[in-house]
């Protein structure tokens, strides 16, 4: 690919005004709630108050008694009318939406109401009456690897393991017993979620007549998870019917919350009404089944005499909660790059999933791919403290060099291109270190800290779905597409329509496209307009999950409009009497390459396409109407081998970053707040700054969240401690600093325009850059940050145990 600087595009590259905001910003976005049908009631849910009980009897008289209620159903009435929701477990750990004989973690359904209204549903909630057999609740995720007996959540197991693995690619032994150094240290994860200021939601209308299910609803991946979530409402796929709504936050979050759905679909079924179901944050918090990754490391680093990076050896216990929904998809996010930015040629993965009495595991900004960039990063530093060297140096001696692209890491995937030194370099420019460094003395002497923090990380991107289940020698639903379409249409004025099949997510999906249809047609933008279409009329889509929706957008547009530029040269041929071989188009103009002023604009082919068939010759070819549909593949992906000696390409197109983080922590009140934040990204060619910018910003604020205030509390009941958001803390714009975002551009050999994904970008980095840093304010103190979020009280217990040599006290 040539250097994205001096390509000649006229749109890629652009900081073109979203076309989301008008709308958005005038309160006129397209939200699940604002659906209202005729006739529409209101579904609420009764929550367990246990983590785990079995279900003795449940009496619903009183609340089916109650004027303006109109039905309501416990888990086995449920669970008659459908089936339990999707997993892609194998063997499936079963879930239902409403449980049926035993609860396994606060909040989970036991009994669900429709009624006039929400006041109404909960009130009649109040009137049921469920007797429980409180069973041992287990929250921590060692102590249920040996539990037995009644501490085992599901019955048709002997044991709460539902995964265990270990992989070793690469000479890792050797690695292991030739090091001259080996960094060994443990990590703590924390339990953490998207918080969208909307939460999951749906509308469900069902026809009895034609047993069809239309459906609002803000999951994010509507095209594909439908067609599962028609085995669990036991029709086929095509009597289901989606619409596209705005969703307003997901990250991650809403690409599988079928409770929600299905919980209205039972309903509606039943009253023979619509019905809407929208979680209160309290449900979200404990039921919405979008808890991230909860995860011990034990991780050691192999080191060789010249301080290179030979071996690394990883082991993971992940506590996926009381289900299994997403397998074991987030590791296949760690492992695309589990290696970082470096060369380390011998891995090992030891992984074991267990349940626990807390709510599931599901996606989250990373999916498990920034918890393995804090591991890797936390052991660089760690590196670099025991070989006394500095870590920036230590950084660039392990780089992969930019001439060693296409970079295949030992488990089988590859990196499609590089330049990590320079990001780097970018980076160090823009932070101003010499100043922070010379502020440190007068800082302390004022009862501050300083510390400067440094992480290097990969962005793995434009995700292949085998990582779902490749770890698995048996999967139970082996999927190998994750396509992407859209549908173009040019008016009989020339004016071009776009249908996109994934929802607005907040990624600003029509801005990119309308940016890429007027790069690919040279149209202009202000004449070009987008909608979505519903899974009754839809294409095929993955949506915006993994960092892929604008590479894949980029693809299927560039295959559209390659379609729908060969339909304009073929009516433009004839109305201008040459070959088609002799046209260009330019600027809404199809033109005779060798008589540039003979030509035709898009209004006058598309109005003789449109309504003049007849001066056309009478073969097939010149149908009427001008619109193009293309469904776009992934750009490079291959099947692990059986044996999983190699997991196969299926993350390749990588991105980098690196952040710089100055922080200042308070002695006395062990408090942290920013004093500079440099982000440099590398996410290939960059269509839009002002988006890709807003991104990155977005999902650093999320890391900083994860770094300094949030995580799920249970205690040892399985009590949700943090069930409100004056318990679940997250940073306001008072905690987020004036980030310094710059870019630098290395374009991927394999896809449209060298376009490498960024969405997760922010939150892939801050974690181990805001560590680092507070490592560096205490670095008389011997201080290392292995466990998030660094509180101002865990800060405290932290120093509490060190003394100023850096030895226990």
């Amino acid at each position: 690919m040539s250097d994205p600087r001096t390509r000649n595009a006229r749109w890629i590259g652009r900081s073109v005004q979203r076309r989301e905001d008008s709308r958005l910003l005038m309160g006129r976005g397209r939200f699940t709630d604002d659906v209202s049908l005729p006739r529409m009631a209101h579904a609420a849910a009764l929550g367990s108050p246990h983590a785990h009980a079995r279900i003795k009897s449940i009496d619903t008289s009183r609340a089916r008694g109650l004027p303006g209620v109109y039905a309501v159903l416990t888990g086995r009435e449920v669970g008659q009318l459908m089936g339990p929701m999707p997993t892609l477990s194998s063997p499936p750990v079963v879930q239902h939406c409403v449980a049926i004989e035993k609860v396994r973690h606060v909040g989970e359904p036991v009994v669900i109401v429709a009624a006039e209204n929400r006041y109404i549903a909960e009130d009649a909630l109040a009137l049921v009456d469920v007797e429980y057999e409180p069973l041992p609740a287990v929250v921590d995720s060692e102590a249920s690897i040996v539990a037995t007996g009644d501490s085992i959540l599901h019955d048709d197991r002997d044991t709460n393991v539902v995964h265990r693995s270990r992989y070793a690619w690469g000479p890792v032994d050797k690695a292991f017993s030739e090091a001259a150094h080996v960094v060994r240290r443990r990590f703590r994860w924390p339990r953490v979620s998207p918080q969208p200021i909307e939460t999951c939601s749906a509308v469900v209308d069902f026809d009895p007549a034609e047993i069809r299910y239309t459906i609002y609803s803000n999951m994010s991946q509507q095209g594909v998870l439908g067609m599962r979530l028609s085995n669990a409402l036991r029709v086929e796929p095509h009597q289901l019917n989606f619409h596209m709504r705005d969703v307003g936050g997901s990250f991650g979050g809403k690409s599988t919350l079928y409770h929600v759905p299905m919980i209205a679909a039972v309903l509606a079924r039943v009253t023979g009404r619509p019905v809407k179901y929208t979680e209160d944050r309290a449900e979200h918090l404990a039921n919405g089944n979008q808890h991230a990754s909860d995860r011990i490391y034990d991780a050691s680093l192999a080191v060789d005499r010249e301080g290179r990076f030979t071996g690394l050896r990883l082991k993971v216990i992940d506590d996926y909660g009381a289900y299994f929904l997403m397998n074991t998809g987030s590791h296949g996010n760690a492992l695309a790059q589990a290696t970082g930015p470096y060369i380390i040629e011998a891995l090992e993965y030891d992984l074991t999933c267990v349940l626990t009495n807390k709510t599931n595991q599901a996606p989250y900004r990373g999916f498990g791919g920034e918890v393995g960039n804090f591991v890797i990063e936390r052991l660089v530093d760690a590196a670099a403290r025991e070989l006394r060297t500095d870590p920036v140096e230590l950084r660039r001696r392990n780089f992969i060099p930019k001439d060693r692209f296409p970079y295949r890491i030992p488990n089988g995937n590859i990196y499609d291109s590089g330049d990590y030194e320079r990001v780097l370099s970018r980076a160090l420019a823009l932070a101003e270190l010499d100043h922070w460094r010379s502020m440190k003395g007068i800082a302390r002497q004022q009862g501050k800290r300083i510390g400067i923090g440094f992480a290097t990380v990969n962005e793995r991107s434009v995700l292949s779905v085998t990582e779902l289940w490749f770890l698995d020698k048996d999967p139970g639903f082996p999927q190998t597409s994750s396509p992407e379409s859209v549908q173009i249409k040019m008016m009989a004025d020339g004016a071009v329509v776009v249908t996109l099949y994934a929802p607005h997510w907040g990624n600003s999906p029509e801005t990119s496209a309308v940016q890429l249809v007027a790069e690919n047609l040279s149209a202009d933008p202000s004449r070009i307009s987008i909608n979505y279409g519903s899974t009754e009329h839809g294409l095929m889509s993955k949506g915006p999950v993994g960092s892929r929706y604008t590479v894949m957008l980029a693809g299927a547009i560039a295959g559209a409009c390659r379609e729908l530029k060969s339909r304009l040269k073929l009516f433009a041929a004839h109305m201008l009497e040459t070959a088609e071989s002799e046209l260009e188009i330019y600027d809404e103009r199809v033109y005779l390459r060798s008589d540039p002023p003979k030509g035709k604009t898009f209004a006058e082919i598309a109005r003789a396409a449109h309504s003049f068939r007849l001066s056309f010759p009478n073969e097939e070819r010149y149908h009427s109407g001008l619109v193009a549909q293309y469904t776009y593949d992934h750009p490079l992906t291959t099947l692990p081998k059986p044996d999983r000696s190699d997991l196969g390409i299926f993350y390749p197109i990588v991105g980098h970053a690196c952040h710089i983080v100055v922080v200042e922590v308070d002695e006395a009140t062990n408090k942290t707040k920013f004093l500079r934040y440099v982000a440099v990204h590398d996410a290939g060619t960059v269509l839009n700054p002002k988006l890709i910018d807003g991104q990155i910003r977005g999902g650093i604020a999320q890391g900083i969240g994860t770094a300094l205030y949030e995580k799920y509390v249970y205690d040892d009941n399985g009590q949700l401690l943090t069930g409100s958001l004056a318990d679940y803390a997250l940073p306001t714009s008072e905690e987020v600093p004036d980030i310094i975002v710059d870019h630098v551009e290395t374009p991927s050999p394999y896809t449209e325009f060298g376009m490498k994904g960024c969405g997760e970008g922010g939150r892939l980095a801050a974690m181990p850059a805001i560590a680092s840093a507070i490592d560096d304010a205490f670095s008389d103190e011997g201080i290392y940050v292995d466990e998030l979020p660094v509180t101002p009280s865990f800060l405290h217990a932290l120093r509490a145990r060190r003394s100023p040599a850096g030895e226990a006290r």
